[in-house]
């Protein structure tokens, strides 16, 4: 059980106190407070631009604040280094971990800090010890000796616990660690945490998924605008409230389904298969319709979605655009006849991260937007910013980097990109992942918008509550095969789950 919050025994293990930082003109915190109790698994929530990151950067040694207090333990501090955050007890465990891929799992956790035996050479077998005895006690199965490279992301998060324990870490930061994983590895990350939080150690999780803060958390804080808003144990608040705290307004419905009129036929997939990844998907797509696409993580969505876009091979079936076949393997063909694939990755996939939000925007139609084999700035930046005041994207100027907006703000201008193609098919591919409440609900606005003019959308998504409020036909996947349609009437959760995870011949 986790330490009661009032209980004297439940001291504060680290303390932030009306934290200001700012960079130039841009003000990132105006004023961030945050209690970490020993034995409590502490929440951070907000809108992506609410300050979060920055708190947890100043925590970590990366920034130095501007002003406001920083208490561990009840003594001042003032990192200037991550290693100094390190020294003093804290860990910070990344949505996507940074590990040495050739080096085994033993030599990552105790990278720089090896064990040396009475003739001064390094202590395999003691390293080996202790990281096998570390896995054990956190519950967990990871062969201490194999190569990091090939683990998911699951496994490479655990490593980072593990290394964090090994560090005596009394402070441990998971920022947003459950985005890439699967249900069965949430799971396990939780029990994982638990058992941490009942060795007396403070956690902080920041996530934009509300179930799994009620599920896992005993307080949580919201930040709004660089702001601290209010911290409150979990048994006494409701997500409404913390929407509402969030964005500063009543958030009454984040699935904005607006009425389209479904038309004809405008993509139709017939039996395509790449064998050992999916086999004999068909469907069809009308134009104003949103189709969603579900399944757990790994049943083959992306895969189809990146085959169907011409990103990936496909040994058999067809694609079949406006009634005329789609030459498979040419993403460039697939954009000129009307599809456009908004990417799962955006980071990775989607953008350039140094290139500035004009140039990212503007990517797919510069060959349309020059002139005489030219491109002026002023006619890139005209184009770019149509659908940058369109989607509401929070920036500077339009020639900040990419890499340095919110999630949130990214995924729009991954949007922006696709849509200025004007495409009459649209795929997105985890469309809100990641980003929070309030964007989230904007996307969903835009994309309903847009069907409503007519545009075909194939919405693949992980998150039931938004496949269920969006879609107006569910299509489900499991290991790699199509095992579920459902009307927007017909869809329940318990319909979609049964899909993805019952036998396959048994639904087909």
């Amino acid at each position: 059980m986790a330490i009661d919050a009032e209980s004297p025994h439940a001291a504060a293990a680290l303390e932030l106190r009306r934290v200001v930082k700012s960079f130039g003109a841009v003000v990132a915190l105006r004023s961030g407070s945050l209690t970490l109790r020993r034995g409590s698994i502490h929440a951070l929530i907000g809108e992506n631009g609410a300050g979060k990151s920055t708190l947890v950067k100043i925590v970590a040694g990366l920034y130095r604040r501007d002003g406001g207090d920083f208490l561990l333990e009840g003594e001042t501090v003032d990192f200037t280094s991550t290693a100094q955050s390190k020294a003093a007890g804290i860990a910070v465990i990344y949505q996507e971990p940074t590990l040495f891929p050739d080096l085994s799992v033993t030599e990552n956790i105790f990278m720089g800090r090896q064990p040396t035996s009475r003739v001064g050479r390094i202590d395999r077998r003691a390293m080996r010890q202790e990281a096998a005895a570390i896995f054990e006690r956190l519950g967990v199965n990871v062969d201490p000796d194999r190569v990091t490279e090939g683990l998911s992301i699951a496994d490479q998060q655990i490593i980072e616990i593990a290394k964090a324990i090994s560090l005596d870490a009394r402070v441990l930061i998971m920022d947003e660690p459950t985005a890439a994983l699967s249900g069965v590895e949430v799971e396990r990350l939780f029990a994982v945490a638990r058992s941490l939080r009942d060795e007396g150690r403070a956690l902080l999780f920041i996530s934009h998924r509300f179930d799994e803060v009620f599920e896992l958390c005993d307080t949580v804080t919201v930040m709004r605008d660089g702001s601290y808003v209010d911290t409150t144990a979990i048994a006494d608040t409701t997500v409404d409230e913390l929407v509402r705290q969030m964005v500063g307004r009543d958030v009454t419905e984040l699935f904005p389904k607006l009425p389209a009129e479904i038309g004809d036929v405008v993509l139709e997939v017939t039996g395509l298969t790449r064998p050992g990844v999916f086999r004999d998907v068909s469907f069809q797509l009308r134009a104003g319709e949103i189709v969603g696409l579900a399944g757990l993580v790994g049943a083959g969505r992306s895969e189809v979605a990146r085959a169907i876009f011409g990103v990936d091979p496909y040994e058999s079936g067809s694609v079949t655009l406006h009634g005329s076949a789609l030459p498979k393997g040419s993403p460039q063909k697939a954009t000129e006849r009307g599809i456009a694939l908004v990417p799962e990755d955006r980071r990775k996939q989607g953008l350039v991260l140094d290139d500035g939000v004009s140039r990212n925007i503007t990517l797919a139609i510069r060959g349309k937007l020059a002139r005489w084999g030219l491109l002026w700035n002023a006619r890139e930046n005209a184009a770019a910013k149509v659908w940058a005041s369109r989607l509401e994207v929070k920036t500077a100027a339009l020639d900040t980097e990419a890499g340095t907006l919110s999630g949130g703000n990214q995924q729009k201008v991954v949007l922006g990109k696709w849509l200025a193609t004007e495409p009459t098919v649209l795929i997105v591919d985890e469309p809100t992942r990641g980003i929070d409440v309030g964007t989230k609900s904007e996307v969903h606005r835009l994309l309903s918008e847009l069907a409503q003019q007519g545009l075909a959308i194939l919405m693949i998504s992980s998150e039931l509550p938004e496949v269920l409020g969006m879609a107006d036909r569910v299509l489900v996947m499991r290991e790699g095969r199509l095992t579920g349609e459902f009307d927007r009437a017909e869809a329940t959760p318990e319909a979609i789950m049964f899909a993805a995870t019952a036998d396959a011949e048994a639904v087909a």
